[in-house]
């Protein structure tokens, strides 16, 4: 007897996915980020646990991403334009469908919008068996709803979780009660991808980017090594992105670019604005940087006394 093959339709909210994806490569213990291959795979062996069918017979037969993006310009200004390129390339690589807006003053505007019609249109023609969400914001419960009424049975992908921020302030994730609520398959990704019981299963662990991989990726990414040009000097850290940090010299002056790799003492997830820093200024491909930048072993607080 011939199976019926089940097709799935896969559409991520790219901010929520980044978001999520930083807080595994940041604060979860595993310190890595989600791998879109692992994704993809899990997703397919789930749909076919939910479906009473086997792996072989679900295929995904349309991916999309949608997001709010900088333009080339201001990204360059800022050092990601090259991270955006090689996460892209990995998208490109799954077959994922690429969909931007441009960023306005107020952040993202209608790229919600654009993802609930994308989604509806995609499968009112193709016919979707199963919809995947990677989103977590209610106003996509009318988007779950109408894809109901096409026969689609809809998976949302779900993460809740917490953590203390670099400022000390409490951040939390979570997905709507009420779109879970109104999915065919609501499935708890935090529980799945959670603690050390989970890193037995091959399935599981395929979720993360392999560390050697993870490496790799930022290694893409680092500028060109730098070389020292200067003495030792103390700063404290001015600010914090993803991989990378800015830092206040204690002479005065601009802050000074430093890439998370140069950071010998400590880990870079455990850095916070204000800690104190010593370095030696330095120069590479993309001007001056600093560079063997070490955490002090005194800082604001400390019961010494010292400021």
């Amino acid at each position: 007897m011939q199976q019926k093959l089940t097709r799935i339709g896969i559409f991520y909210d790219g901010n929520y996915f980044l978001h999520v994806s930083n807080y595994y490569h940041y604060v979860h213990e595993r310190r890595s980020r989600i791998n879109i291959s692992g994704l993809h795979s899990y997703i397919r062996a789930r749909v076919a646990q939910e479906e009473g069918t086997e792996t072989r017979y679900c295929q995904i037969v349309d991916a999309h991403y949608f997001r709010g993006r900088l333009r080339a310009q201001d990204a360059e200004q800022r050092d990601i334009l090259l991270k955006e390129r090689i996460f892209e390339d990995i998208l490109m690589r799954q077959g994922v469908t690429t969909h931007y807006l441009g960023l306005g003053p107020d952040g993202e505007k209608g790229i919600d919008v654009w993802f609930a019609l994308e989604a509806f249109e995609l499968a009112m023609h193709k016919r979707f068996d199963v919809v995947v969400l990677v989103a977590g914001d209610g106003d996509f419960l009318p988007l779950v709803r109408k894809l109901n009424t096409l026969g689609s049975r809809v998976m949302v992908l779900s993460w809740e979780f917490s953590y203390i921020d670099q400022n000390g302030n409490e951040r939390e994730t979570r997905t709507a009660a009420r779109l879970l609520d109104e999915a065919s398959y609501p499935v708890p990704m935090h529980q799945l991808m959670g603690g050390a019981s989970s890193r037995a299963d091959a399935l599981v662990n395929g979720l993360f980017v392999p560390p050697r991989e993870l490496r790799v990726r930022e290694d893409a990414a680092a500028p060109a090594p730098a070389v020292a040009a200067g003495p030792r000097q103390g700063g404290r850290v001015h600010s914090l992105k993803e991989g990378f940090g800015f830092i206040a010299p204690d002479e005065g002056g601009a802050t000074i670019f430093f890439f998370h790799a140069e950071l010998a003492n400590a880990d870079f997830g455990d850095l916070r604005p204000g800690d104190a820093v010593t370095f030696c200024k330095g120069s590479n491909d993309r001007g001056p940087c600093a560079v063997a930048v070490e955490l002090a072993d005194e800082q604001p607080g400390d019961e010494s006394g010292n400021l």
